[in-house]
């Protein structure tokens, strides 16, 4: 991942969604629920993701049981290493807006 590229909201809540193996409805309420209801994925928006998540090598899709039509994902080591580095790149933006803001009356 190119150090400066910042991940969208979506796609973060995606990644961080999938440290855990999840189908699409999973996916679409963990990341409801972690951004404490402001991203809400549409099913096409979301399947659009994760097919290019997949090409991209952060996510892969698990086997899936015969006859079943779940499809799970999880993060690949690619993912986790996009993923940190996407947290690492957030807290420098937020120790950066405090050192500024910091000393600022409210």
């Amino acid at each position: 991942m190119n150090k400066d590229l910042a991940l969208t909201e979506a796609t973060y809540y995606i990644l961080l969604s999938l440290v855990e193996p999840r189908h699409g409805y999973g996916i679409m309420q963990q990341a409801e629920a972690l951004s404490a209801g402001r991203v809400r994925l549409a099913a096409g928006t979301l399947y659009g993701a994760l097919s290019s998540l997949c090409d991209k090598g952060w996510i892969r899709l698990l086997p899936v049981e015969a006859g079943s039509r779940k499809k799970e994902y999880v993060l690949t080591d690619e993912g986790f290493r996009v993923l940190r580095a996407e947290l690492a790149r957030l807290r420098e933006l937020v120790t950066s807006g405090d050192y500024v803001l910091g000393g600022l009356e409210q």
